[in-house]
């Protein structure tokens, strides 16, 4: 009689195992070089993946990360692991953390929960709003770690959780927690990551799913459209991204009267180079330079209680 043992899978992104030109490299080389999130030709893109892009961006990439890098290795996987602790500190089921890149491997993290005795995963994507270029990957992921395997256990994928109410309260929360510490802001800027706009041309929802994080939140807190906004950042190549520009807006609003902002990145489950250096540091520079008083970055959810008690009741759906 086959003994039916769920195990958890947290998925996210991937971060380079230490903060160097070299490491950053193999990161980028790997990231870069996945359909999902170039879609280029090879015969076009490898060329200029190699030539160019990785050495002359490794380094700079690299310096970036010695910025924000933690005791623990970079501040993606730090927090990532303890929202694996405290997960698993609040289930009897194994809990496991994989990367679709870098390490800890998602096949890593397979051979962890299987050599325990999982006969079925339940897969958790640390991405609140599904697009194709992270929740699809980490589907891509799994099929490559099983394509060569003779078994493979059963999978309840979550697809995403952008309007769960567990997700609104928690942001509800840091939220109201970072105005009661900082007072009430003229602007609460919501900054997604961005994906190509031919991405949502060719139907990946991503865009609609922000929004509908956007408007959950706003009507939440109780906020009017003048009192919250929502903008992508992190675009790369010449191509047009999702807009609003993050980096572009901030630098517009000292101009309008507005003068205190309060940013957060709800599309981040945990704090990573993309929010503690592009808008904490790069974007609070723009906001200020550009005439600015106060910005205050509202951290990702990271392992707070909330948060993982939205863990735990997404993937308690399918224990």
């Amino acid at each position: 009689m086959t003994v039916d043992k769920p195990g958890v899978l947290l998925v996210n992104l991937g971060t380079p195992d230490a903060p160097t030109t070299a490491a950053v490299k193999r990161y980028l080389k790997q990231f870069l070089s996945d359909k999902r999130v170039v879609d280029v030709p090879d015969l076009f893109w490898q060329p200029i993946l190699r030539g160019a892009i990785l050495p002359f961006r490794s380094p700079r990439v690299a310096k970036l990360y010695a910025s924000v890098w933690m005791e623990g290795g970079s501040p993606l996987l730090v927090f990532s692991q303890q929202q694996r602790e405290a997960l698993a500190q609040k289930t009897d089921m194994p809990v496991a953390l994989g990367m679709s890149y870098g390490n800890p491997s998602l096949e890593h993290a397979v051979d962890t929960l299987l050599d325990q005795g999982v006969t079925r995963l339940i897969v958790l994507p640390l991405y609140p709003q599904f697009s194709s270029s992270t929740v699809s990957a980490v589907w891509d992921g799994l099929y490559n770690t099983f394509r060569k395997r003779r078994t493979m256990p059963a999978i309840k994928f979550i697809r995403d959780y952008a309007t769960h109410p567990l997700y609104i309260e928690a942001l509800k929360d840091s939220v109201q927690r970072s105005i009661a510490e900082h007072g009430k802001p003229d602007l609460l800027l919501l900054s997604f990551h961005g994906i190509p706009q031919r991405f949502a041309n060719q139907g990946d929802d991503y865009p609609k799913r922000c929004e509908q994080t956007y408007h959950a939140l706003a009507q939440a807190l109780g906020l009017s459209s003048e009192q919250i906004m929502m903008t992508y950042q992190s675009r790369f190549g010449r191509e047009p991204w999702l807009m609003p520009y993050t980096d572009e807006t901030i630098k517009t609003l000292p101009d309008k009267g507005i003068r205190h902002i309060q940013v957060m990145s709800p599309g981040f489950s945990a704090d990573c180079l993309e929010t503690l250096e592009e808008i904490n540091e790069q974007n609070r520079e723009f906001f200020m330079h550009a005439g600015g008083e106060t910005f205050h970055y509202i951290p990702a959810l990271n392992a707070d209680p909330l948060h993982i008690d939205m863990m735990l009741a997404l993937v308690n759906q399918f224990k």
